[in-house]
C-alpha cells in the first residue's frame, strides 16, 4: 500500500479518552486566558467551528461568543479563575465536567457541570452548562 492510500490506524478507546481528557484541558485554559491572542490560541485547539454553548444565561454560538460571554463576566467580577471540582469523566464522545468558580480574593462565586460533546476530530461542538449552586442574587427566571 503507497503512503498516499494508507490509512489511519483506528484510535484505541484509551487513545481517544486520552484526548478528550487533553481537550478538556484545553477547555479549562480558554475560560481563564488573560488575553484575546491566548483565547483565540486555546478556542482554535480544543473548540469546533460553531460551537454552540447553552446555559441559563442564554445560548452562544461560535468561539467569539464564548470569549465575549467570558471576558464580559470578568469585567463585571474581576479576576476569576475556572478550577475543576473532580476529574472529568468522558464516555462516547461526550463528558462530564464539575467546576468551580474563584474571584480573585478566593471566594467561591458559583459551582456548576458542563456536559460536553465532541465532534468527530475530537473538539468540543457543544456544551451545555448547569449551574450547581448559583451566584448570590442570581434569578434564572430573568434569563429565560
Amino acid at each position: 500500500m503507497t503512503e498516499s492510500t494508507a490509512q489511519s490506524e483506528p484510535r484505541t478507546k484509551t487513545e481517544t479518552v486520552v484526548e478528550q481528557l487533553e481537550q478538556l484541558e484545553q477547555y479549562v485554559r480558554f475560560w481563564n486566558a488573560d488575553t484575546e491572542r491566548e483565547q483565540r490560541r486555546l478556542a482554535a485547539t480544543a473548540l469546533a467551528d460553531g460551537v454552540e454553548y447553552r446555559a441559563e444565561i442564554g445560548v452562544l454560538s461560535g468561539a467569539q461568543a464564548l470569549m465575549d460571554f467570558r471576558n464580559q463576566f470578568v469585567a463585571h467580577v474581576g479576576t476569576a479563575a475556572l478550577r475543576l471540582r473532580e476529574r472529568p469523566q468522558v464516555h462516547h464522545h461526550r463528558a462530564r465536567l464539575q467546576w468551580e468558580i474563584l474571584t480573585g480574593d478566593g471566594v467561591s462565586f458559583a459551582t456548576g457541570t458542563d456536559v460536553i460533546q465532541f465532534d468527530r476530530e475530537g473538539r468540543i461542538s457543544s456544551v451545555t452548562a448547569f449551574l450547581d449552586r448559583a451566584p448570590a442574587g442570581f434569578d434564572a427566571e430573568a434569563h429565560r
